[in-house]
């Protein structure tokens, strides 16, 4: 079984580092910084083989260089953002692969935070890694697409399996329950994980990984009806 530990970084990103023990690789999802995985994986006693992009942005990409110098480490990014990260070293676009021993995941696009995003889901071990496409109880803003791309996105991370864990970038969550609230007022579930996330935050706890089944219960974008309703959604959350 994959081994997942969570590295909080700047404000609010989590930094994902998944090692596999029976062959002794370690991969890097989203580096924003590097000390700080250099540290973790230093103190664990594993060897960074791999660091894993799913998109270009700065606090996605920002340790890529700090720990390929130290660790030679392969850098996997989306090909369709390949200008923008220069450290790569495989680029990666739908329905290719990505390996960490034998955990093999597939590469899933899903463009609308950024143009060429994508997202690495392990279906053997019922683990996706999302970037800043899904969020618990959230989406990622349309930077770069389109709500008809983003309702398409969620369409597709809704069908996973419900005890699928979804791992996100950001610590996002009580932030987006409050407007989960406004945008469900009747939702019940919505009411009952905020007092969980929030009695969680107040004990400086973190509030993911989350599940598809949790989303699908309490998020109002994965529950968003159609591209109207989650631009309409997006838009009132961007101004909440």
């Amino acid at each position: 079984m994959l081994q997942i530990v969570r590295i909080p970084a700047l404000s609010d990103n989590y930094i994902w580092l998944v090692h596999d023990p029976a062959s002794g690789e370690t991969i890097v999802v989203d580096p924003a910084v590097a000390d700080p995985v250099l540290a973790e994986a230093d103190e664990r006693g594993w060897a960074i083989t791999a660091i894993w992009n799913t998109h270009w942005h700065p606090d996605h990409t920002g340790g890529n260089a700090g720990i390929k110098a130290r660790t030679g480490a392969e850098v996997i990014a989306p090909a369709a953002e390949a200008a923008k990260i220069p450290t790569a070293d495989r680029l990666v676009r739908e329905g290719d692969e990505a390996r960490i021993g034998d955990h093999v995941a597939q590469v899933l696009e899903v463009p609308a935070h950024t143009a060429g995003h994508i997202a690495y889901h392990f279906a053997g071990d019922a683990v996706v890694f999302v970037g800043d496409t899904l969020f618990a109880m959230g989406c990622g803003r349309l930077f770069e697409g389109t709500a008809e791309q983003m309702f398409a996105n969620m369409r597709r991370l809704a069908q996973l399996p419900p005890e699928t864990r979804v791992y996100c970038a950001h610590e996002y969550t009580q932030s987006n329950g409050r407007y989960a609230l406004v945008a469900e007022p009747d939702n019940a579930a919505i009411r009952a994980r905020m007092a969980e996330v929030n009695a969680a935050r107040a004990a400086g706890e973190a509030t993911v990984p989350t599940t598809i089944g949790q989303e699908l219960a309490t998020n109002p974008f994965l529950r968003a009806s159609s591209a109207a309703q989650l631009a309409e959604r997006r838009a009132a959350k961007d101004a909440f």
